[in-house]
């Protein structure tokens, strides 16, 4: 897989989505205090596009079935880098905020496009495998990406906003590497495909995988949030060590999705493994506020990283099975829009818990959102609930064996 030249592009292009906040969130002390912003409205600043993305991500994925997913991939990143650029330019809090939502519409369209092609050019356990090298790339840009971001922005900080020009030399990179895939409509819809389209965003299992995704990041951007001030407080950790602590989290997630994932999904079949991520997710959550040492802190880092990497590429593919090739940008960018609504009320939702409880009652409260939405994935639906839909057999049976076939991506 490694030498294809279109996996890795569509990679390195769906990596943009992780940038729009990661090299934004190192400079932002410095950005409030020269530019005089309200610090408890800067923090919108990082997390505006999470929502923008959740809303965007979706409509653009039906653009890009309807059009092409090339045709919406190399604009998207053009005007990502348009846009990223242009916050440099911005010396007010509105306007700036504006050029991150935009910023965060335009990588809406990049994950619809990217996760579409990416999903069509596999089937079966190289799907899987491809997905969970999706999810490794991102976890790892995850990490280093706040080291860019600090290192360009430290002498000015309208430098770290120019890493967003990137998406112009990657634009023309796709163009290059597909530029003989034809035709690079895509392939005509017909006209039940709104009912079609419809039939599987209503069937049950279609909506339970979406809710778990949500309840992922939810429950993964606990860790992100919170996380670092609990060890302030419980081994006195500064930036460098909490830095260090959310790594080897990233790195469990990267080496799990990259090398084991498929092969546990095809050992286990795919919704048990999904349930065994969601089950690690849970219980390390639920250790946190009971550890004190180094060691068993990142332990438990790198485990909870582990139940996320097998989670999330896992819950792409399992979408993936629901949809046919001509629906699947669509259906995948619901994916991505659930799961960075998830990431914006992470807070919203175990802010409050904080306030009227303690730090670890925060951790409880997440351990709890991974483990029922564990169980709600595994819980058997009754018969007639989830049928064949996109002419694919249904999720809850699906064990991902056999041979993997490739087919060509439609583009």
């Amino acid at each position: 897989m490694w030498r294809n030249s279109k996996l890795l592009v569509l990679l390195a292009a769906g990596s943009m989505t992780t940038m729009a906040g990661g090299v934004v969130a190192p400079i932002l002390p410095r950005m409030v205090r020269e530019l005089q912003f309200d610090p408890g409205l800067a923090g919108s600043l990082v997390s505006m596009h999470c929502l923008t993305i959740a809303i965007f991500s979706p409509l653009l994925g039906i653009l890009a079935d309807r059009i092409g997913r090339l045709r919406v991939l190399i604009p998207a990143l053009i005007l990502y880098a348009i846009f990223g650029v242009a916050g440099s330019l911005m010396t007010d809090f509105w306007p700036l905020l504006a050029t991150r939502g935009l910023l965060g519409a335009a990588s809406g369209g990049i994950a619809a496009a990217s996760l579409g092609l990416l999903g069509s050019m596999y089937e079966g356990k190289e799907r899987s495998q491809a997905l969970g090298l999706a999810t490794s790339t991102l976890t790892i840009t995850g990490i280093t990406d706040p080291l860019l971001g600090g290192l360009v922005g430290a002498t000015r900080w309208q430098n770290a906003f120019y890493l967003y020009g990137l998406g112009i030399p990657l634009a023309i990179l796709v163009g290059l590497v597909f530029k003989k895939d034809k035709p690079l409509k895509a392939r005509a819809i017909a006209a039940n495909s709104s009912q079609e389209l419809w039939t599987i965003l209503k069937d049950r299992q279609t909506l339970r995988l979406l809710l778990g995704l949500a309840l992922t990041s939810v429950a993964m951007y606990a860790v992100v949030i919170y996380a670092p001030f609990y060890l302030e407080k419980a081994i006195k950790a500064d930036t460098l060590l909490n830095g260090i602590i959310l790594a080897s989290r990233a790195i469990g997630a990267a080496a799990i999705a990259a090398f084991g994932t498929s092969k546990l999904v095809s050992l286990m079949g795919l919704l048990p493994a999904i349930g065994l991520g969601f089950g690690l997710m849970g219980v390390t959550l639920a250790t946190i506020p009971l550890l004190h040492e180094l060691h068993w802190i990142l332990l438990t880092a790198i485990l909870f990283g582990l139940g996320f990497g097998i989670v999330l590429p896992s819950l792409y593919n399992a979408l993936a099975n629901f949809a046919p090739p001509e629906l699947r940008s669509t259906i995948l960018a619901a994916g991505t829009g659930v799961g960075f609504l998830g990431q914006f009320l992470s807070p919203v939702l175990l802010g409050p818990i904080l306030h009227y409880s303690s730090l670890e009652g925060v951790f409880y409260a997440a351990a709890g959102v991974a483990l029922i939405a564990g169980l709600l994935q595994l819980t058997p639906l009754r018969e007639g609930e989830s049928g064949r839909v996109g002419g694919r057999r249904k999720v809850k049976s699906q064990a991902s064996t056999g041979p993997a076939t490739k087919s060509k991506a439609k583009n």
